[in-house]
């Protein structure tokens, strides 16, 4: 049995998983049966029709308010508020890029802060970069796991998490770039005290290199648009693991990163709004990141972060039902759960038996106002995010519409893949290429 938590942690941290890849594929099983179930029964129900327009009607009301949003007002600081950060990174065979990240995050503008990286037993040449680096900055810290250390990434920030000093945590992919004065930015944002936790826009430093760069760029942009705007109405902000930071006392409150997922930051997520925390979304300033340049390199990343995103809702969903989140957040959970997970197994099922029956889908008016939102966030994300014309970003968006399409079959193939068999959890990391950090549009 493997605990998430250490002691004189909240009851929400003391969640406990025993055979839970066993437990997943169930619930995922029962999921898949109950959706394709509906899916039957609203094509043969007289009034199937009906609970769509239902449906649909709430998702239209949903959407007007996401579109119609307004920031949260932030509270004023300090005047000499400057929280310790500790930043941590989790390395494992990073040679090409991990002494760029160094050069970069020890010259932040910001008066005090420390870096820690874990080296996961690198096998290539990135323990010997770390210690030639150790000599030229003060403030970088390396601690090496050994080669059985478990629990891969969240095993490493785990283990770390213990040594560092600052009441911030932040928490950076080997590949990041960041400007120098990000943390002077960013932390104003934790002087509103519900704020636990602040995700940093991600942009992708090698956006011209192809299609699948360019339409990653756009789905980031679309991203921040959905963050911010679910945020501005009470929903849920989410962590996308480079870029974040979060108080030290949220991490206590929900018992640090869960060992036990393959997504530490969708998991964290949840972990953090069930013991009521909040997680505010910046726009400015951005954190660069490569974008996996092949078909099969981005099928294999989307296939990990669609799996983790939806085990986190089967292994939540007692706590999630049970919570006292709020009406705005649960309903904004339910909705983005269906857009995303639901609604894409249901399309499955819908298409066969509308050709089977000669009839329409049932849910086509649902994900047409689906790929509509989607649409208007990503021309109004691409604005805001890298200030160019209409044209240009109604451009890009039609451009990356075609590339959103991938995610349906990445949906459909991960939730049925997850009631068929467990999941084996070990560490799984993209690839650097070691790119220059320079990005456009």
């Amino acid at each position: 049995m493997i605990s998430l938590t250490s002691p004189d942690l909240t009851p929400m941290a003391k969640i406990e998983f025993h055979n839970q890849g066993e437990r997943r594929r169930l619930k995922a099983a029962s999921t898949l049966v109950v959706i394709y179930g509906t899916t039957l029964g609203l094509h043969i129900a007289p009034w199937g029709s009906q609970v769509v327009l239902g449906l649909l009607v709430f998702m239209t009301v949903h959407s007007l308010r996401l579109i119609l949003a307004r920031s949260r007002v932030q509270p004023p600081c300090a005047p000499d508020w400057q929280p310790m950060v500790s930043i941590l990174v989790a390395a494992k065979n990073e040679e090409t890029v991990i002494a760029q990240l160094v050069e970069c995050l020890c010259q932040l503008n910001y008066p005090s802060y420390d870096i820690w990286i874990v080296d996961d037993h690198s096998s290539d040449r990135t323990p010997e970069i770390l210690t030639s680096l150790t000599h030229k900055y003060h403030q970088l810290h390396i601690l090496r796991r050994e080669a059985d250390a478990k629990g891969g990434k969240s095993g490493a920030l785990n283990q770390v998490l213990p040594l560092t000093q600052g009441e911030i945590i932040g928490v950076f992919d080997a590949d990041a770039q960041l400007e120098p004065d990000a943390l002077t930015q960013l932390m104003p944002l934790f002087c509103d005290p519900q704020v636990g936790a602040i995700q940093m826009r991600k942009s992708i430093a090698n956006a011209a290199e192809n299609f699948w760069t360019q339409g990653q760029q756009a789905e980031m942009a679309l991203d921040i648009w959905l963050q911010q705007h679910r945020v501005g109405i009470g929903g849920i902000g989410e962590l996308r693991g480079n870029g974040q930071f979060v108080r030290r006392t949220a991490l206590q409150d929900c018992g640090g990163w869960n060992e036990q997922t393959i997504t530490d930051d969708l998991d964290l997520t949840l972990k953090l709004h069930l013991t009521n925390w909040e997680i505010a979304c910046a726009l400015q300033p951005p954190v660069q990141e490569e974008g996996v340049i092949t078909w099969k390199q981005l099928w294999h990343q989307r296939n990990r972060w669609a799996e983790g995103g939806y085990q986190r809702y089967l292994d939540y969903y007692l706590l999630l039902l049970n919570s006292n989140m709020g009406i705005s957040k649960n309903f904004d959970l339910f909705l983005f759960l269906f857009n995303q997970y639901l609604l894409p197994i249901a399309l499955v099922p819908d298409f066969v038996l509308a050709i089977a029956w000669q009839k329409s889908p049932v849910f086509s008016p649902v994900a047409s106002l689906a790929f509509g939102l989607s649409f208007w966030g990503m021309v109004r994300g691409i604005q805001q995010a890298y200030q160019v014309s209409w044209g240009m970003a109604i451009f890009q968006t039609l451009r990356g519409a075609v590339y959103m399409l991938h995610w349906l079959p990445v949906m459909v193939s991960v939730t049925l893949r997850m009631a068929i068999r467990p999941k084996k959890l070990k560490w799984v990391k993209t690839l650097h290429q070691g790119l220059a950090q320079a990005n456009s549009a």
